[in-house]
């Protein structure tokens, strides 16, 4: 992570890779949700609203706020790669309606429930790995192995190369983010790869999700191979680091938190409303969208251009949308988080991520039901785009 300028004042010049800000934003998000929304100057600029109220009229106002770039700091290209983008995720209307459509029939709850056998083999496998050592890094050892994994199935790629999909993805999201070369490098070699994968299905089709979307139509013609390329992109770096953040926050929350952990390993039909109050506690992404003419939002003004990170963990935060909001009540019952987002744009792949982070805490709470950090000073978290702890050395016995 780069190394940035102390921040003196959060509601003009504020730093989301402050490395304070990195290791726990809720301060931060409490200080600024009593004023106008924070702007800085910092990592290209752009605004930073916190409140519930804001970031939702934000999400769903497409007319004023664009997602044709929605990284949290600016985008670089790889040359000769400049018509590709990622969508849906990065489409206005009325691109990202049928860019959406062609995504939904394999995310589906009757076709994840497919990949959940496979999901809890995989959890199972991974846990008889560490097991007999009596600790393990939830992070590196766990939570980051499943969703790289899940998402190479159902593309219909080997998973001995979901190990290159975590490097690629870190380099884009993480590491990235600070360090331009880095990205691009990362971004050239998931084109590359990405790219030499789509050639093969187009001569050699599959029954996979590539070789579908290569054989879907748009108005009778069928869907451009950039079109599928920006898909394809989007799927291995949207469907693995936000996953593996959430699983991997979740750990982290109930190794320090003994009454939940106990009450979720005693009682293991609680976790799917567990694992939404998880998301919520605990959501790891923040979208960016660029203001498309001057408005007024949130006692500020923007202007044509600016960048707005919408901050959706610091929405589920906000006390004014949730009671006890900064506390984890993994019964609650009103729960209107937007950890996946909201309005068109809100996550397509839910249902894949829900299943994979409901199974990873099945499978490990059914092995391991006491387990704690080893050194509390250890864990380190990633930020920006997706924040999430990266490293979570645990004991158990």
């Amino acid at each position: 992570m780069a190394t940035t300028e102390p921040v003196h004042d959060w509601l003009s010049d504020y730093d989301i890779f402050d490395p304070g800000y990195v290791r726990d934003p809720v301060p931060r998000w409490d200080e600024l949700r009593g004023c106008p929304i924070a702007h800085t100057e910092r990592w290209g600029g752009s605004w930073l609203p916190t409140r519930y109220e804001d970031i939702h009229a934000i999400a769903h106002d497409v007319e004023h706020f664009s997602s044709t770039q929605i990284t949290v700091v600016p985008r670089v290209v790889v040359p000769g790669t400049e018509h590709v983008h990622a969508p849906p995720i990065d489409s206005d209307p009325p691109e990202h309606g049928w860019s959406r459509r062609l995504l939904l029939p394999s995310f589906a709850p009757r076709a994840v429930e497919k990949h959940e056998p496979g999901t809890r083999a995989l959890c199972r496998s991974l846990i008889d790995g560490f097991i007999d050592d009596g600790r393990a890094d939830a992070a590196i050892d766990y939570a980051q192995q499943i969703p790289s994994r899940v998402i190479a199935e159902l593309m219909g790629i080997p998973s001995e190369r979901a190990d290159d999909f975590t490097i690629w993805v870190q380099g884009l999201l993480e590491l990235g983010q600070t360090d331009i070369p880095l990205r691009l490098r990362s971004r050239e070699a998931l084109f590359g790869f990405l790219t030499e994968i789509i050639e093969d299905r187009r001569r050699h089709p599959r029954d996979d999700l590539i070789t579908e979307l290569l054989q879907s139509e748009v108005d009778g013609a069928p869907v451009p191979v950039s079109h599928v390329l920006g898909t394809c992109q989007l799927l291995i770096i949207a469907g693995i680091d936000t996953t593996w953040s959430s699983i991997g926050s979740a750990l982290w929350h109930l190794a320090q938190h003994p009454g939940d952990r106990r009450r979720l390993a005693a009682e293991p039909s609680r976790i799917p409303t567990a694992v939404e109050e998880l998301l919520r506690a605990y959501s790891p992404v923040t979208m960016a969208r660029i203001v498309r003419e001057p408005i007024d939002v949130g006692g500020v003004h923007m202007e044509a251009g600016d960048r707005v990170l919408m901050s959706f963990p610091a929405a589920n935060r906000d006390p004014a949308a949730f009671d006890d909001a900064d506390q984890v009540v993994l019964d609650r019952e009103r729960n209107r988080h937007i950890a996946f987002g909201v309005g068109i744009h809100r996550c397509a792949g839910s249902n894949l991520a829900r299943m994979e982070m409901r199974v990873a805490l099945e499978e490990w709470l059914a092995r391991i039901p006491e387990f704690t950090l080893e050194d509390p000073d250890a864990v380190t978290w990633a930020a920006g785009q997706v924040r999430g702890p990266r490293s979570i050395p645990v004991v158990f016995s």
